[in-house]
């Protein structure tokens, strides 16, 4: 039997009740994953803090010859490398803004809605995050790349000045230190580092421990979406409120109502076109299209915790 198709059978023949309901809700800055040595305001950090452990507002997570993935609002992982500080400026879920203070950090979003801010400050500007998709900082050379997604950066300040934001397309990078401030192409099949290839392994964990536990929440009248905790080496996984995703990376987040509803599920990943919606995709592995239809009756998202860590 296949790997990933063997893992969705033992996650599905569980019980939805096995993951916990309520106990330790999710919420922005939370702690999802830990690889070598980390530490949050100088205090180390170790395998028990995961799903235990908050960010909170004011507070930095540092990493030495390790790397993080906090949890931002449902849909959104903040990854953290090696010999890199972030700092929480604002964990809301209408504001989210971190601070990058030095090394490298990426940013996955998957779902985004109207009401979603997100900021993200680097030495010599912010970036605000309009798109769904998948973005890189360096503190380095205060630069802001984007894989696939749409940044509005204000050199040496923020947006809530009056001076014009540089739009910066997906495939574009812009460095705030190099005197030009203006986007330049890169290669995105030849950009991928040790973070993005950590990034991309992560959305492959968490893609595998959705499509278990999408399974097991389909036709449960309590489901409602958000985070849900999956257990080691996965932590929360993101179970969407309607229809199917697929991040940045090419794999696929399902809602339960998704696969309830007798939505297809699609045994092959890999990195393709990224949709940005529920309810339909194309171009996912090999180029086909391909529509996925919701389930009648579902909802479209939250912005609570879901299931919580048992």
């Amino acid at each position: 039997m296949p790997r990933l198709k063997a893992f969705v059978f033992i996650l599905a023949t569980l019980s939805a009740s096995s993951y916990g309901q309520n106990a330790n809700p999710a919420g922005p800055g939370t702690l999802n994953y830990i690889e070598g040595q980390a530490a949050l305001n100088g205090q180390q950090l170790s395998s028990q803090s995961v799903g235990n452990t908050t960010l909170a507002q004011g507070q930095s997570i540092s990493t030495s010859n390790g790397k993080a993935e906090i949890l931002l609002t449902p849909g959104v992982f903040l990854r953290v490398g090696s010999n890199s500080t972030v700092e929480m400026i604002s964990p809301a879920l209408t504001k989210t803004e971190v601070r990058l203070v030095q090394g490298r950090a990426d940013i996955e979003i998957d779902q985004l809605y109207k009401q979603n801010l997100f900021l993200v400050d680097v030495p010599n500007g912010q970036a605000h995050l309009v798109k769904q998709g998948l973005y890189g900082f360096d503190a380095g050379n205060s630069s802001v790349r984007v894989f696939d997604g749409e940044a509005d950066v204000y050199p040496g300040s923020n947006l809530n000045t009056n001076i014009e934001p540089i739009k910066v397309k997906g495939g574009r990078q812009i460095a705030l230190n190099d005197g030009t401030a203006k986007p330049q192409h890169f290669d995105k099949d030849h950009a991928a580092d040790d973070l993005y290839n950590w990034s991309s392994l992560r959305s492959q964990y968490l893609g595998q421990a959705n499509l278990g536990l999408a399974q097991a929440y389909a036709g449960n009248t309590g489901f409602y979406p958000g985070w849900y905790w999956a257990g080691a080496p996965f932590g929360y996984t993101w179970l969407p409120g309607d229809g199917l995703f697929w991040n940045p990376f090419g794999y696929g987040f399902y809602s339960p109502y998704y696969i309830g509803g007798g939505g297809f599920i699609y045994g092959r990943y890999g990195r393709g076109f990224y949709p940005g919606g529920y309810g339909g995709f194309r171009g996912s592995y090999g180029g086909a299209y391909m529509r996925g239809g919701a389930a009648s009756g579902g909802f479209r998202g939250g912005m609570g915790g879901g299931g919580g860590r048992r």
